[in-house]
């Protein structure tokens, strides 16, 4: 297969690895977003505060995905990108199963850090692959198709893991989501072709790797892509921060065990969360065709207009009322993924577009993920005197409203956004093949 590398992939190809990206994808929310639903027997169990549990869902894990998503991404800008995606498979998968062995907070935390480390090596490669794969018109349809992994995993953690771990333990929980990872890894590495480079965005570049302080320049200069990745990174602090808080919000202040709360908040997480992915992909590629702006304007609609349902679920104590406003709550956030990915590929050259995906990533996860169950769980603690069991709830709902802050720099980044695609396109154009 390696020595077909240069032949473009036929449609079938071309789904068969999107199938198996966005399975990757799953696999790794999956392994990272299980601990969110096991937040409340882990604290239990070792005697910590929600500091402690923001510290083990957020930092530990974020730091290390953060970090070497740029060495990678720029391993991956001159290598075999679908070699680089199954190791990462094989390392965070496994790390996922020993997590079930630790027997106190901080093996649980290298552990975790662990899994972090696997998982720097999927999203900058996968988004090139695409970046390849697929034509500037179907990019956001096809990046927000990606997404569908988050949410698909997502679900999938907060099912599996509160009914394993009502039924046998966390620990069992770990296992049963990391294993069947080493699996996949096998099927990617043998089955995946790798696309060949620049064959949907003008023409492959040479093989040398673009330093990474003229990415750094590159993203900051390109100002949509500056408001760009400031918006994105102001929403991911909300979406990562209650993402990892939902299930012991539910179980505190609702009063649900933890199976309930991962059939009811797995589906609707992950349900809803695909409808907003290719409800938002698909409006932003046909409005798109019209005004090259509502690629990144169509986040900032959305995210204004999930606010009312954001203050109708954290703000009611009747958990019927509740339930009601969160489909839609979750529907409107899962918007900016395909937008915030299709922008930052279109707008960076060939060989740019692994690191430029992992300086985004680097940004939106250190601060995101990183600080967002952070400073949720140190609110929490710190509202404790003052609210009991329902300082969680005001914590949500304060850094929820961060979002709003976000949703403007979308709108910003809209403003420019044509002029900037006129101006990269010349660029790209003079690049010598």
């Amino acid at each position: 297969m390696s020595n077909h590398q240069d032949q473009p992939m036929s449609v079938g190809e071309r789904r068969y690895a999107m199938f198996l990206l966005v399975t990757v994808y799953t696999s790794s929310f999956i392994d990272r977003s299980i601990i969110n639903i096991l937040i409340e027997p882990i604290k239990n169990e070792f005697h910590v505060s929600d500091t402690a549990m923001g510290f083990l869902t957020g930092f530990a894990f974020a730091v290390f995905y953060a970090t070497l998503g740029i060495p990678v991404a720029r391993w991956a800008d001159r290598s075999n990108r679908r070699n680089i995606i199954s190791l990462a498979v094989a390392i965070w998968s496994a790390m996922t199963a020993i997590s079930g062995l630790a027997q106190n907070f901080w093996q649980l935390a290298l552990a975790r850090i662990g899994v972090g480390i696997g998982e720097a090596g999927s999203s900058p490669p996968s988004h090139s692959m695409i970046a390849d794969m697929y034509p500037i018109e179907q990019r956001t349809s096809a990046l927000a198709i990606y997404s569908w992994g988050i949410h698909i995993g997502i679900m999938l953690g907060a099912v599996l893991g509160g009914w394993i771990a009502q039924t046998w333990g966390w620990r069992y929980a770990f296992f049963a989501v990391g294993l069947p990872g080493l699996l996949l890894a096998v099927l990617v590495r043998f089955t995946v072709k790798e696309p060949p480079r620049g064959a949907t965005g003008g023409a492959a570049t040479k093989t040398e790797t673009i330093p990474l302080a003229e990415v750094f320049a590159h993203l900051w200069r390109v100002k949509s892509l500056r408001h760009t990745i400031i918006g994105c990174t102001l929403v991911a602090f909300v979406g990562y921060g209650v993402a990892s808080w939902g299930a012991p919000f539910l179980m505190r202040s609702h009063g649900l065990t933890i199976a309930e709360v991962g059939v009811i908040l797995g589906p609707i997480a992950g349900f809803m969360g695909i409808i907003g992915a290719i409800a938002s992909g698909k409006a932003a590629d046909r409005l798109s065709m019209r005004d090259a702006r509502w690629t990144p304007w169509i986040v900032f609609v959305c995210k204004m207009a999930a606010i009312p349902f954001i203050i109708g679920f954290y703000l009611t104590a009747d958990f019927w009322i509740a339930i009601w406003f969160m489909p839609l709550t979750v529907a409107l956030g899962a918007t900016y993924q395909g937008s915030t990915f299709a922008m930052v590929q279109t707008l960076s050259p060939v060989r740019m577009r692994a690191q430029a995906s992992a300086v985004l990533l680097f940004v939106i996860n250190l601060i995101g993920l990183g600080l967002g169950p952070s400073a949720i769980g140190i609110t929490s603690d710190l509202l404790a005197p003052y609210y009991g069991e329902e300082s969680l709830r005001y914590a949500l709902f304060g850094v929820s409203m961060l979002g709003i802050w976000g949703a403007v720099h979308y709108y910003w980044a809209g403003k420019s956004y044509r002029e900037d695609l006129q101006e990269i396109g010349a660029t790209a154009s003079a690049q010598p093949a």
